[in-house]
């Protein structure tokens, strides 16, 4: 299994890493944002030790599954923006690729790159054979990225007690478009 100082990835202007203690201000600040947080979970801002736990879930999950969520750092100003990567937690529909971005992060090609970079992950490290991501219906700023990813609208469920789509792709759908 991987542990998780060997989990780094980077792209052109951002790095994807594990989450650290010194993460809490910024990740507290992001998780208190209504806005961001409209879309994901409940859908209602959390409170600080509640981002705190969200932290040491995504953490547990890496010490569980071997990988997980990233902290996303963009390299210009080494500041915390987010978060992107895998999920897969027990009862969930399917292995998902999910962001989540900070509203000064929003517009500028960050979520994608991010993504696209967990993407090849799952599909090249991991081996999976397909990746889904579960977006809420009126969050058209990430069906947006989902389907820049290549993914495909795949059908519908209730997570959480919300309505999502499942939006998705297979490894052999993402190797055409590499080659195309």
């Amino acid at each position: 299994m991987l542990t998780l100082d060997q989990v780094t990835l980077e792209t052109e202007r951002l790095y994807l890493r594990p989450f650290a203690q010194s993460d809490l201000d910024l990740y507290a600040e992001l998780c208190a944002d209504p806005e961001v947080m409209r879309y994901i979970g409940s859908g209602m801002p959390v409170s600080r030790s509640e981002a705190w736990r969200g932290m040491a879930t995504i953490l547990g999950h890496w010490e569980l599954r071997g990988y997980g969520l990233w902290a996303v750092e963009e390299k210009s100003s080494c500041r915390l923006i987010g978060r992107v990567g895998c999920w897969y937690p027990e009862g969930w529909p399917d292995f998902e690729i999910g962001w989540m971005l900070r509203r000064s992060a929003w517009g500028q090609g960050f979520a994608l790159e991010a993504a696209r970079a967990s993407v090849r992950y799952a599909f090249e490290v991991l081996n999976r054979p397909q990746i889904v991501s579960l977006i809420a219906p009126e969050n058209q700023r990430s069906i947006a990225v989902a389907k820049r990813l290549g993914e495909t609208l795949r059908g519908q469920s209730n997570l959480l007690g919300r309505q999502v789509l499942i939006y998705g792709l297979t490894r052999q759908d993402w190797v055409k478009q590499l080659d195309a």
